[in-house]
This record gives structure tokens, C-alpha cells and sequence, in this order.
């Protein structure tokens, strides 16, 4: 049996969830948007991830995924890694010193020598067993503007694979899409 918030089955797809740090909106305009987005591509074409379906908010993310090959795991942790530093980067340029006060604080606490905290550790990764399990969590990821009140359809949801699925849309990001 697989143990909770962990991924050890290779090559099987996971819906994962990154929380920002104390759950604050960070993610609020479309360069912090699209620095989540050209990550989530360069681990597509240069690390194996498979995509399946994703919603970015503007404290959180969900996403289903699996390797094509290596350690989804790995791939993971490199990304929040990456995604961190350029997040602070940008928060940084914007000089926006309350978040960064925050997350500054936060990394001293956890005392790993990082200046900046910006994701909460884990993904909380669940496997997914099923057909029917994929479809469930494939409409929770979409529906997840929508129940926020950010739009009324999820294909209006720009940073959001409803639009790779209802309008074969993939001018954000390629999704693999599972039928």
C-alpha cells in the first residue's frame, strides 16, 4: 500500500497541490503567472514531466502529473525550487517588502540557508487509482476559479487546462490530455 504524501509508484499520474507559504495571494498578475508557466514547459521538454491538468491561483496551485522518465519527485522539488527564486526575484523588482519581510522570515525559521520561503514543503501528492478518480480531481482543478468567483465558465480561467480540454486550446501550455 502506498504511503500518504509520498510518490514511489514511477510512472503512474498524481494530482499534487503547492500551497504558497501562509497562503497569500502572491500569484496576482501575469508575470507571476507566466513564471509558473515557462517553468511548468522547460520541465516538460527538458526534464520528462507529463502535464495531464493544472490550475494556477493566486495561493496555490493543483496539478496531475506523471514522469515520462526519472523521478517525478525530483522533477518536482527542482521546479519549486526554480519557481521560488523566481518568484522572490520578481517580488524583489516589484519591491514589494511586506511579502518578502514574510517569507524571509519564514526561511530563517525553517533554517535550511534559503533567503526566501515561497512554497509550503510537500506536495501532498494523491495517486490516481482510477479512471473515475482522474475525471473527479481533472473537474475540481477546473472548476476551481469558478467555485472562487474569478469567472464563470473554467475555460475562461486562463492559466488553467479546461482550456486545453473544452477549447483544445494550447497556446498557454501543452497539456497531455487523457481522454
Amino acid at each position: 500500500m502506498e504511503k500518504p504524501w509520498t510518490i514511489d509508484q514511477l510512472g503512474e499520474l498524481y494530482f499534487c497541490t503547492d500551497t504558497v507559504v501562509g497562503w497569500h495571494a502572491v500569484l496576482t498578475s501575469p508575470v507571476y503567472f507566466g513564471a509558473i508557466i515557462e517553468s511548468l514547459k522547460y520541465c516538460r521538454m527538458k526534464k520528462g514531466l507529463r502535464l495531464h491538468g493544472y490550475v494556477i491561483m493566486p495561493n496555490h496551485m493543483h496539478t496531475i502529473v506523471s514522469a515520462a522518465n526519472g523521478s517525478l519527485s525530483g522533477i518536482i522539488r527542482d521546479y519549486k525550487r526554480f519557481t521560488s527564486q523566481r518568484i522572490s526575484s520578481l517580488l524583489e523588482a516589484d519591491g514589494n517588502q511586506r511579502f518578502l519581510r514574510y517569507f524571509r522570515t519564514v526561511a530563517r525559521r525553517e533554517g535550511r540557508g534559503n533567503t526566501y520561503k515561497i512554497w509550503q514543503g510537500g506536495s501532498h501528492p494523491e495517486l490516481i487509482v482510477s479512471q473515475g478518480f482522474f475525471l473527479q480531481k481533472l473537474n475540481y482543478v477546473h472548476e476551481n476559479p469558478v467555485r472562487k468567483g474569478y469567472v464563470d465558465r473554467p475555460e475562461h480561467w486562463v492559466y488553467s487546462s479546461a482550456r486545453n480540454y473544452y477549447l483544445n486550446d494550447h497556446s498557454v501550455i501543452h497539456v497531455d490530455i487523457l481522454e
